[in-house]
């Protein structure tokens, strides 16, 4: 059987037979074609026409720009249904019908692709409508419209060769508006685009109009392959082989005088979701005057006096388009002569705030169930609404107006105003004594600039990925964030930057936006969304957590049905605590305790420690800590009250909490220089200490577990603050859950040589507080052998949880930022990676390590916890996986918490 190439509006059944279903048929057709042949089916008065499909797209660009064989006879033959539907021929001089040839692929792509209006006019049909509407000004104008959209469009004239013969007619009659041309003008104008045809192209502006069909067609074929529209896909993550229809319909007419108009409308309002047809139209005008603002727009609320029947019509179409896509729609209508047609509608394209509200209202319209609303919202929809957002109108501005500076990865939502400064003390300064706000600009980030950053509205580096320092700790803490702006040149000598040949000067302002990766020179106004106010996702938060929570939401260890992921949070300090579960955390995952030791006040204590001559010298230092931790401890043990609380002992090797040796050695060198003696020794000293540090790779060092073992009186006295803590808040009537996490267990040997002694300590703290309550000691997954080994492992630790980072590291054998910064991104680039394993989870290797832990730990340990709380665990994709695996939690930023509510959720739901 023939390949059936082309299928007109009424034949949707036979496009769904073939297939398959309705996503089949979007894919057949293209979203427009495939909506123009629904709302035909549903009775909503469409202009007659056709579809020619994607297939016959794709066979056209794979036959070298050939159309496929009996596609050209199939378009002939439904040119003559729909010419004897409309009781117009194309191509007649007396009775013209006139078509239209618009692109349309399965997924919008507005204004990617390419359009050509009044297909059919010529010089004789353009005399025989004239005598059919006593209208030569509307023929001629139709005509131009013609001639000068297959110019450019079709024929890839430049725009100007027809805009600068058009505004310089205008000047030359003394008008300003288009519509202030009259017939004679428009046909001036007419001959005038064909001479411009003829110039650059060599031959006449075709007057066959099925040559000017077969001419369109192959220009919208074409223009998937254009570079707006390769681009566009490339930043949708569209696939390219998908392919666009092409839709050729029957012209209506909005510039048929005052009963005629045109418009684009939203079914609701697309900013807020308010329910409410939100769009523009215009009296007397063809639907790209509207789209182009040719003229001044209407708002369509005042059509309801100005065309009150139409507009009654469309009010009642609105609605029943919305009961049958059960969506908000984008349509386009035009009304001609009284008569309204629908000439478009799609999923309307909406913001953050009105994507949640829409969804609420239609599960209390009884259109949608509350499983299809919470599969509705997409994960970086609700990110955006936990962060300052740039004033939609103001960005629109800045972009146009050239005021885009730089642009990188987009590391951490949210946008940001602030005066530029390039380093962490002057940052932190000016935020605190000045109380400017800042962005801090660095070419990337330490662990010694974190003061600086908390103190910054938001942070731009010029290297670094999205999981480098910096954007591991502004998610963290919320704090927009761009990184990798490979554009920018820093000059921290002088104290500046520049990109695209603009120069920005340490004080001046920008804008930063990491939701999108842009900076913006000068400051844009910004709003801050309440979590609390914002009830519509509050409602949503709550019905996503209904559904993780479910009996049977998948199956567990032993086959038995079980609920489905938690999400905890990430949270060092009390502050991160509240507002985590504020957010919806029920738990905290991972509470980092040597970020606590980097504190000014604290450092030199910590430091004096590692310096320490001897045992008891240490322990002096350590006790002199304990009441900082502990502290720390009891605040997030009183937000946590009744949740769990996993602390995780100290991690990183010693030397980060000491100066850079490049540093100390510039130090001993610049003294001994100016022959300056005192405090040279201690200098000298302090070298010594640094270089004895000094490890090859330290992060396979002498860090985590190891660092216990070797010095164990650092976490003794981490679990003696840590278990104090919990015994205090527990006589003020609090609930304290501690969870000790020992850090880089790679042997269960390990676990045994320390956890025992510190199990000791918290009992021995609770006989001495005369307190009881729950606790658990467990261990952090990182290295592949303990995965591996998990059943040994969880014969003595009670929870495990994944370190996704740095499980990523050792799997692949990649040092993080080394491999980020030299060829992890061309590695994805060039598909030899399907993504960047730092940012979701690599299922084939590091996910099969966690299935693997989990599985085994549990046959030794059957109420074995297990979570994740790497980066990864804020991650939609990743979270996925963690429901699959059967992990307990996942744990976040508090900032993410929200979005991986959402996600744990739709993991239950197999979105």
């Amino acid at each position: 059987m023939a390949n059936k190439w082309v299928y007109n509006f009424d034949e949707v059944d036979q496009a769904e037979k073939y297939a398959g279903d309705w996503e089949g048929v979007r894919s057949l057709l293209g979203g427009k074609g495939a909506n123009l042949a629904e709302m035909t089916r549903i009775g909503v008065p469409v202009p007659p026409g056709f579809t020619v499909t994607t297939e016959a797209c794709n066979a056209f660009l794979a036959a070298d720009n050939k159309f496929p064989e009996g596609m050209w006879d199939q378009v002939r033959e439904a040119m003559s249904a729909t010419e004897k539907k409309t009781a117009k021929t194309f191509g007649d001089p007396k009775n013209p019908l006139l078509v239209s040839t618009r692109s349309g692929a399965k997924f919008s792509m507005p204004g990617m692709m390419d359009t050509v209006l009044n297909l059919g006019m010529n010089d004789e049909t353009a005399q025989g409508m004239i005598d059919l509407t006593g209208d030569a000004r509307f023929v001629y104008d139709a005509y131009r419209r013609l001639v000068q959209m297959f110019g450019s469009v079709v024929l890839d004239i430049p725009d100007e060769a027809f805009e600068d013969p058009l505004e310089e007619y205008k000047e030359k009659k003394g008008v300003k508006l288009d519509t202030e041309l009259s017939a004679e003008d428009w046909k001036e104008l007419t001959e005038a685009f064909k001479s411009v045809i003829k110039k650059y192209k060599g031959f006449d502006f075709p007057q066959d109009p099925y040559e000017q069909l077969r001419y369109s067609i192959e220009a919208v074929f074409r223009s998937w392959n254009g570079k707006r529209a390769v681009d566009y896909r490339n930043a949708a993550g569209i696939s390219h082989d998908l392919g666009t229809g092409v839709n050729i319909v029957t012209m209506v007419f909005g510039n048929m005088g005052d009963d005629s108009g045109t418009g684009v409308a939203f079914t609701r309002d697309p900013a807020t979701g308010k329910k409410e047809i939100y769009g523009d139209y215009l009296i007397n005008a063809q639907g790209e005057d509207v789209v182009a603002g040719i003229r001044n727009t209407k708002p369509i609320d005042e059509m309801k006096q100005e065309l009150p029947e139409a507009y009654k019509t469309f009010e009642e179409i609105c609605d029943k388009l919305e009961r049958h896509y059960k969506e908000m729609q984008d349509v386009e209508f035009t009304i001609e002569n009284g008569k309204l047609w629908m000439l478009q509608t799609r999923d309307g394209k909406r913001t953050a705030k009105a994507a949640v509200t829409i969804a609420v209202d239609f599960v209390d319209e009884g259109l949608i169930t509350k499983d299809e609303a919470v599969g509705r919202i997409t994960p970086n929809q609700v990110n955006a609404l936990l962060h300052p957002q740039f004033d939609f109108d103001a960005q629109k501005s800045a972009r146009d107006d050239g005021k885009m500076f730089a642009s990188g990865v987009n590391a951490s939502p949210g946008a940001a105003v602030g005066r530029v400064y390039f380093d962490a003390d002057t940052a932190e300064i000016k935020a605190k004594e000045e109380h400017e706000d800042v962005i801090m600009v660095r070419p990337f980030t330490k662990p010694d600039d974190v003061h600086g950053m908390l103190a910054s509205k938001g942070i731009l580096t010029s290297e670094g990925g999205a999981t480098s320092h910096a954007a591991v700790v502004a998610r963290q803490f919320g704090i927009p964030c761009i990184v990798g702006a490979a554009d920018l040149k820093l000059d921290l000598k002088n104290l500046k930057m520049e990109a695209n040949g603009i120069v920005v000067k340490e004080g001046d302002w920008i804008s930063v936006d990491g939701t999108t990766g842009e900076v913006f020179l000068g400051q844009l106004p910004t709003k801050m969304p309440s979590f609390e106010e914002q009830e519509e996702l509050l409602t949503l938060l709550g019905w996503a957590d209904e559904i993780a929570s479910r009996d049977g939401a998948r199956e567990g260890v032993d086959g038995s049905p079980t609920k489905g992921l938690q999400v905890w949070a990430n949270a060092d300090y009390p502050a991160d605590a509240r507002r985590s579960r504020e957010y919806g955390a029920q738990g905290i995952g991972l509470c980092r305790t040597e970020h606590m030791f980097f504190e000014q006040e604290r450092l030199p204590i910590v430091q004096r420690m590692i310096l320490a001559d001897d045992v008891d010298e240490r322990v002096k230092a350590l006790d002199e800590l304990l009441p900082y931790q502990r502290q720390d401890f009891d605040g997030l043990f009183e937000a946590m009250t009744g949740l769990p609380v996993i602390i995780r002992l100290i991690d990183p090797p010693l030397h980060e909490f000491l100066p850079e040796m490049e540093e100390v050695i510039e130090d001993v060198a610049t003294m001994k220089a100016k022959g300056e003696t005192e405090g040279l020794a201690e200098k000298e000293a302090l070298l010594s200490n640094v270089r004895s540090l000094h490890e090859s790779n330290p992060m396979m060092g002498l860090r985590g577990v190891r660092l216990s073992i070797v010095m164990p009186e650092i976490v003794e006295m981490q679990v003696r603050a840590i278990f104090e803590a919990a015994a205090d808040v527990k006589l003020r009537g609090f609930e304290p859950k501690p969870e000790v996490m020992i850090p880089l267990t790679g042997h269960v040997n390990e676990l045994k040589a320390i956890q025992p002694r510190l199990v000791e300590i918290a009992k021995e703290v609770m006989d001495e507080k005369g307190v009881k309550f729950e606790y658990k000691f467990g261990t952090m997954i990182e290295i592949p052998r303990a995965a591996l080994t998990a059943d040994e492992i969880a014969s003595v630790a009670e929870f495990f949880s994944f370190g996704t980072n740095d499980l990523t590291q050792m799997t692949f054998g990649y040092s993080r930022d080394d491999a980020e910064r030299n060829f992890l991104l061309e590695y994805v680039e060039q598909g030899i990676l399907p993504v960047n394993p730092f940012q979701s989870i690599d299922e084939d290797g590091v996910g099969r390590l966690m299935d693997i832990c989990t599985s085994e730990g549990r046959k030794a340990r059957s109420d074995l916890e297990v979570g994740i709380c790497g980066e990864h665990g804020g991650d939609p994709d990743s979270i996925e996986l963690c429901h699959k695996y059967g992990l307990n939690y996942v744990s976040c930023s508090p900032f993410r918490v929200p979005v991986a509510r959402l996600a744990a959720a739709q993991a239950v739901l197999g979105k």
